[in-house]
């Protein structure tokens, strides 16, 4: 596959995505990102995802079958915690805070207690597509493939939700995913906003009851709501 050979690694991403995606493919910034990545490891830095894992949201989530969009910022920069789906975590490792946090809303929301699991691998099966706007990022290093290209690459990817689905609810938290708003027609989609679930923004989150009113929007248009238990 194009991608694997491109990356030098086993890359997956689902048929429909490649298909969608192939014309960022070839453009010169994606190939100056993955030689930059390629670089970081030739210089023995480690790079999170690993190499398989980089397109995960894309693998779960086919283009055809997104109904919410949840957008991120970049990896989880800690040993194992990134796997390629925003605000998740493997099974076995701890959620983190933004993630905890996320789970109160949704108990407070919802009723739902979610304790323990940090893997969000079943919401992305029923259509939550857990896009970062940054894919890779080096170990301890936050925000440090930020510049690369990404953010070229997943606007695009953003716009190419909004301009061949309908009806998608967008879930944007905090200023970094509320910038992306002008990427997204609001006369065929649903804009919910709110602060960033993490601890830094004091509980400005709590309250915002998106996961309510998310399943509220999807049976109003025909579509089955998202079973947001782990």
């Amino acid at each position: 596959m194009f991608l694997n050979l491109y990356f030098n690694m086993d890359v997956k991403i689902e048929k429909e995505w490649k298909e969608i995606l192939a014309e960022e493919f070839e453009k010169k910034y994606f190939a100056n990102l993955v030689s930059h990545i390629k670089k970081d490891i030739q210089e023995g830095k480690t790079v999170y995802p690993p190499g398989g894992k980089i397109f995960n949201a894309f693998e779960l989530t086919p283009f055809s079958k997104v109904k919410v969009v949840i957008l991120g910022q970049d990896p989880y920069h800690g040993p194992g915690q990134a796997h390629g789906l925003s605000f998740s975590v493997p099974d076995g490792i701890t959620p983190p805070p933004s993630l905890k946090n996320i789970y109160k809303e949704i108990e407070t929301d919802l009723g739902i207690k979610i304790e323990g699991k940090g893997n969000l691998e079943n919401w992305a099966k029923q259509g939550v597509f857990l896009l970062n706007a940054i894919l890779t990022v080096r170990a301890s290093e936050p925000t440090s493939h930020s510049r690369i290209g990404w953010e070229t690459f997943t606007n695009a990817v953003i716009k190419s939700i909004s301009d061949n689905n309908n009806k998608v609810v967008f879930m944007l938290w905090g200023n970094f995913a509320r910038s992306k708003k002008e990427l997204i027609d609001a006369t065929k989609h649903y804009i919910l906003e709110a602060a960033h679930p993490s601890p830094l923004a004091r509980g400005a989150f709590f309250g915002c009851k998106h996961f309510s009113k998310c399943n509220q929007i999807l049976k109003e248009n025909g579509q089955e709501p998202i079973d947001w238990k782990l």
